[in-house]
């Protein structure tokens, strides 16, 4: 393997990259910096996995051309996001530490864009630029490309899945004629090959690996649950790798804040990055995540490209993506700079052709894996704290003044009893989870089990302490957890416990401790929610009302439903609210849609 001093990078940059931690060059910069850094270095497509260094392949090529005399725009790097952007800005810039007068900006959506046009003002050598915020300032006059020698779209193929192609052609418009083009990618899709049959000439192909291959350093791992039982076996995986450092990725932004909320409540250090965020939320989020404050990152895909954390220990897909493509980056955020990763995916049985799909293009197997059970997460969690405990450095000095105190109040208590009680404080509550927590379901796919009708969900059994309530609001009402602890909050007061959470497409079931359960039926029966008046009971009740209603009754050769009586589910009502109070009563429902399956049967007998 060669050195960077062979491969020609000058010494103010080999001293810069030496206190980086850079050693050796990887494979991606062996076969790229060379060929960039000599004349006849032109035009570049590199197929290479995230987490191989191409920002350095290409980064430092670039400084190496730079020209520090002069402020002029003379290299472009185009990046999908903004994460990526600065992540790439920082990189270049630690790179030139030693190299006077270069000047790197980025610039990015998100943010407020009078800085960005006070720099480029100033004069900037090397733009870092996301497509949309880019041709704004090209509009704007403050981004000046006709002196740009050389430009580079890194994560190209994911620029054009995000729809930047008219960005990006326009740009490539406003370059002079004689200009390189450094394209860098993980996979060779349509849209890349054909944006370099437009703008590339006679260009060299470089492929580190094989094309479209997932990370070398990757384990693919896949457990196979219910849909209904997906969080829960999110949490036992969470449980069960105890020094775990991760990206959870989710399919849509509505669904990545819910895992968040449910992990925060359940008390996991997790934050959630989505495209509801502003920019400042999310270089807050992300500042977190480098600096390994927050443990559990909860994602959508905007996060799949140009997040380069050290040490992330796993990426978890609770859901698989549909595109193949996005699974190799998500999966490329671990198991980088020739560390080892896993990726695991939480997947139900309507998945498992994706699986097949992905094997096939990452040329990798999927290992199945059998959910940890309690008593394996316990024994696993106990040895944290145990090894915790013995590795915690003592300051002796610090402590000496307490001593006296404390081998006098420990006097009477022997050393195994002040163990186990350490234990138990770091250990209880741990414990007393999975010491009721039951087994999670295999999913047996020759016996696959077909959806749960609303009628099989009435049956659930509620968490000990807990009671399981009905309420007549579901997805398709725009209803999901945040609205219902806003409606808890707001009308039954106070900080209301909430157990576990099942939202359906028109109604919904939710969990609160047993003492609670009256109040808060009583408090949210009759109120309103987006026009619509709410109906909250328990759900045992709800299953019992369901099957009195449901018996058969044949009419000609037809059967309908006998609903219940109406006046009795008045009559119900009008109790319920002589408790609540007048100012929170909504108006009394029409109950006479109970009768309309029976009064239909009786007009055509008519």
């Amino acid at each position: 393997m060669k050195t960077f001093e062979e491969l020609g990078v000058s010494e103010g940059i080999r001293k810069a990259i030496e206190e980086l931690g850079f050693v050796q060059p990887m494979p991606v910069q062996e076969e790229v910096i060379p060929y960039l850094i000599s004349p006849e270095g032109r035009d570049v497509i590199a197929l290479a996995q995230t987490g191989t260094g191409k920002t350095a392949a290409f980064g430092i090529p670039l400084l190496e051309r730079i020209d520090t005399t002069s402020r002029e725009t003379q290299a472009l790097v185009l990046s999908p996001t903004r994460e990526l952007c600065l992540q790439i800005t920082d990189d270049i810039r630690d790179f030139a530490k030693y190299m006077d007068g270069v000047h790197v900006e980025a610039v990015y959506g998100g943010a407020s864009i009078e800085p960005q046009m006070r720099a480029l003002k100033k004069g900037v050598n090397i733009i870092v630029a996301t497509p949309g915020r880019l041709v704004d300032l090209m509009h704007r006059g403050y981004a000046r490309l006709e002196q740009v020698q050389t430009i580079v779209l890194d994560e190209a193929d994911e620029m054009l899945n995000m729809g930047f192609s008219e960005s990006i052609n326009e740009v490539f418009e406003s370059l002079p004629t004689e200009h390189s083009t450094l394209m860098f990618s993980a996979t060779m899709s349509r849209e890349v090959e054909r944006i370099a049959k437009t703008y590339l000439h006679d260009y060299k192909e470089i492929v580190v690996g094989s094309r479209n291959e997932g990370a070398e350093n990757v384990n693919h791992i896949y457990y196979l649950v219910s849909a209904k039982d997906k969080y829960l076996a999110l949490k036992r995986i969470v449980d069960y790798y105890p020094k775990i450092f991760a990206i959870i990725f989710c399919r849509t932004k509505v669904e990545t804040q819910e895992i968040a909320d449910k992990l925060i409540r359940d008390g996991y250090n997790a934050e959630s990055l989505h495209g509801d965020l502003s920019q400042p939320q999310r270089d807050l989020t992300m500042q977190k995540f480098r600096q390994h404050l927050t443990q559990l990152l909860v994602a959508t895909d905007v996060a799949a490209r140009g997040l380069d954390v050290d040490d992330l220990t796993h990426v978890i897909n609770f859901g698989l993506p549909d595109d193949i493509e996005n699974y190799t980056h998500r999966s490329g955020r671990t198991g980088r700079a020739g560390k080892k990763g896993t990726s695991i995916s939480i997947i139900h049985s309507r998945e498992k052709f994706k699986i097949r799909n992905i094997e096939k293009e990452i040329g990798k197997a999927f290992v199945q894996a059998e959910i940890p059970k309690a008593e394996e997460i316990c024994k696993k969690q106990l040895y944290k704290v145990m090894d915790q405990i013995v590795k915690t450095d003592v300051d002796d000095e610090e402590i000496a003044p307490f001593m006296q105190d404390i081998s006098r109040y420990f006097e009477y208590i022997d050393k195994e009893e002040i163990i186990k009680k350490i234990v138990s404080l770091e250990f209880g509550k741990f414990l007393a989870y999975y010491a009721d927590a039951p087994e999670l379901e295999k999913v047996d796919m020759a016996k696959e089990k077909k959806p749960q009708t609303d009628k099989q969900k009435l049956q659930n059994k509620a968490q000990k302490g807990y009671k399981r309530l009905f309420i007549n609001l579901g997805k398709r009402d725009g209803f999901y957890p945040g609205e219902l602890m806003q409606m808890l909050n707001r009308f039954v007061g106070g900080r209301q416990e909430v157990g576990h959470i099942d939202l359906l497409d028109t109604i919904s079931y939710f969990e609160v401790p047993e003492k609670d359960a009256k109040k808060v039926m009583i408090q949210l029966t009759g109120i309103r929610h987006k026009g619509r008046q709410v109906r909250c009971n328990d759900a045992d009740d709800s299953g019992k009302r369901q099957e009195a209603g449901g018996k058969k009754r044949e009419t000609g050769n037809r059967k309908t439903s006998v609903p219940s009586s109406r006046s009795s589910k008045k009559d119900d009502w009008r109790s319920l609210m002589k408790k609540v109070p007048r100012d929170l009563r909504g108006p009394e429902p029409d109950f006479s849609e109970d009768g309309w399956a029976l009064r239909k049967t009786r007009k055509k007998k008519k």
